[in-house]
């Protein structure tokens, strides 16, 4: 299948992309060679062929989540560099 200049113009618009002259022959080349690959690929028959989600066959092994308390809310509290009896203090980075 080939491309036309139109086409690589086309596609170069909507991406936002500013081409010069020889980009666009480049482009036309390389547009044509992936739509005949993609042409190939559709010559395959795959009948009867499950789709792959994953390319190998092992699970993942994935723990329970089990919610545990690892540090108190005042242990927390101790590292912070600024903080008061309940919450961190931070900067303030908005403005109203």
């Amino acid at each position: 299948m080939t491309i036309d200049k139109e086409t690589v113009e086309k596609v170069a618009h909507l991406a936002r992309l500013e081409l010069t002259e020889a980009e666009v022959q480049d482009n036309m080349k390389d547009m044509s060679k992936i739509l005949d690959f993609m042409a190939k690929l559709n010559e395959v028959d795959t009948t009867g062929v499950e789709p792959l989600v994953y390319m190998t066959t092992g699970a993942n092994v994935l723990r329970e989540d089990v919610v545990k308390q690892q540090i108190t809310h005042e242990e927390a509290l101790e590292n912070a560099p600024k903080h008061d009896d309940d919450y961190f203090l931070v900067a303030k980075v908005i403005e109203k």
